[in-house]
């Protein structure tokens, strides 16, 4: 695997550990869980535009 697909899937992981993370805390600190929302999408956006230029 080149570096442009390492960097991909951490990216990924990175945002599924945000997402458990979402998950775990919305009922209890939804604000929180928002912003653990928003940097898993961040984290994927940054995923699909790092595959896509590499």
């Amino acid at each position: 695997m080149s570096t442009s697909q390492w960097i991909t899937v951490g990216l990924l992981a990175v945002a599924g550990f945000l997402v458990g993370g979402v998950y775990t805390t919305w009922k209890t600190a939804k604000v929180m869980a928002v912003i653990l929302g928003v940097l898993a999408a961040l984290a994927v956006g940054g995923a699909v535009a790092w595959y896509v230029s590499g």
